[in-house]
């Protein structure tokens, strides 16, 4: 951590000059437009040139591609993501030219001060989809709020919006103790399980960090919290903030009765501290997303949305960009692309993707980070069993070089009937001559798998 004399709410006022290291990034993105609407100049640097790149440069923002010194040219300040070390020659020049060095998370802190309502959505699994949830019915209940999320949401064509209302809507990420910068009023913890092992020594230390989390919140606030997520309960119990709980299993402030299906989807009443406050219609499919729903609705209802804005912000929420995302088909077998990198959020999607109706099940996956995938072997072997076929693509490295030696030819060799490949292109080549009609093929991970997906859709 940078050690800096000043807050760095200090430097977030008209005529500073920020420069952002990996500014292409869904969070990164915007946060240049936001501090550029608050009157500063904003420029920055990013590895590879991209549309969010092209984007930036549209709107007058300086993009320099690749990391070096001389790109901080007379900047006041840098902001950085937390996958930047602080051996990035742009981090090491800010500091020897003294140039203060700030986490992207301590700007979005810093932003989030200004709302009355700062909406924190944490937990293992679940942030983008629950923060989308959550943005839909604000939005339907025409409260204009200011969002981040991360990933891609087609109610706003981004992952992102600046509003004018007094509610900010923001995914937080624990890796590297992130969301601790923040300053929520509504805090919600889905679920806490093991994960991010490269920074976090065990769960234990992973459910402290989301205990220092809820503490965060004032006492005018709420914390939610999964009832039916061990990991969860474990990490608000001793916390003197009440806690305002959801869950289907069991007892809970918020939950789901006269639970059926509607072509497949699942369709209940909310039920908050015994009394019907909306009912919804999903469009996304698994028990997972009837959580996430309850989770949003919760948020909603602490902060005094009426249970109409929810009905119709869920009713029109179809999913977030890669979270059982539809592509297109190939071969007459449809191709789905999902996001999900962790055993839990894999065995969420498979199980739900085998309720479906499809002749096989077909899922590439490429695993994310070496740390993740040797930490959590056997549980992602498991997991992928529940394939008819599965196709494993390389291991995504992220922020990391692989001092494990481990390789997804390793799992491969656990996976009967599995089919390693070595690069996207010949994991493209498989699933196309894999592809037959009345199959689901899934293209699964954080990385660019979705790309081999993209490469053999059929084109009309």
């Amino acid at each position: 951590m940078m050690n800096n004399p000043h807050l760095i709410r200090d430097y977030l006022v008209p005529g500073k000059r920020v420069h952002l290291v990996g500014i292409g990034g869904v969070s990164m993105c915007p946060l240049a437009e936001v501090l550029r609407g608050k009157g500063l100049t904003v420029q920055g640097s990013d590895m590879t040139e991209s549309d969010t790149v092209k984007h930036l440069r549209s709107l007058g923002i300086q993009v320099a591609i690749g990391h070096n010194a001389e790109n901080l040219g007379d900047c006041d300040f840098v902001v950085r993501t937390a996958a930047v070390h602080d051996s990035n020659p742009e981090i090491a020049g800010a500091v020897a030219r003294g140039i203060p060095v700030y986490e992207r998370a301590q700007a979005w802190g810093a932003i989030m001060q200004h709302y009355p309502n700062a909406l924190c959505v944490s937990g293992t699994h679940g942030k983008t989809t629950t923060t989308s949830m959550c943005t839909h019915i604000f939005m339907a209940a025409q409260a204009d709020p200011t969002v981040m999320i991360g990933g891609t949401l087609p109610l706003l064509h981004s992952g992102y919006r600046v509003g004018h209302g007094d509610t900010i809507i923001l995914e937080s990420c624990e890796y590297c103790n992130s969301f601790l910068y923040f300053y929520p009023t509504v805090a919600v913890i889905l679920n806490v399980e093991e994960d991010h092992l490269d920074f976090f020594k065990d769960l234990n230390d992973i459910e402290h960090s989301f205990h220092k989390f809820a503490e965060l919140v004032p006492n005018a606030g709420f914390v939610i919290a999964n009832a039916d997520n061990q990991g969860a309960m474990d990490s608000v119990a001793g916390l003197e903030h009440p806690v305002f709980t959801f869950g289907l299993e069991h007892p809970a402030d918020c939950t789901a009765v006269n639970l059926c299906d509607v072509d497949g989807a699942p369709s209940f009443d909310v039920m908050v501290k015994g009394k019907t406050y909306a009912h919804v219609t999903l469009h996304v499919y698994g028990h997972h997303n009837i959580l996430n729903a309850l989770a949003a609705a919760s948020a909603a209802y602490v902060l005094g949305i009426p249970g109409k804005a929810v009905e119709e912000g869920l009713a029109a929420f179809t999913g977030a960009g890669r979270r059982f995302e539809r592509k297109g088909t190939c071969n007459g077998a449809d191709i789905y692309d999902d996001y999900a990198h962790h055993p839990d959020e894999l065995h969420a999607l498979l199980t739900t993707a085998r309720t479906l109706g499809y002749r096989r099940l077909i899922v590439a996956f490429q695993p994310h980070t070496y740390t993740r995938t040797a930490k959590l072997f056997d549980r992602f072997v498991e997991e992928l069993k529940l394939a008819d076929v599965a196709v494993l693509a390389e291991i995504y490295a992220a922020r990391e070089q692989n001092t494990l030696g481990i390789s997804s030819s390793d799992l491969c060799r656990n996976i009967p009937g599995s089919i390693y490949c070595s690069t996207l292109e010949k994991t493209a080549e498989e699933l196309r001559k894999l592809a037959q009609p009345g199959d689901l093929i899934l293209t699964v991970g954080a990385g660019d798998i979705y790309r081999a997906g993209e490469k053999i859709l059929d084109k009309d």
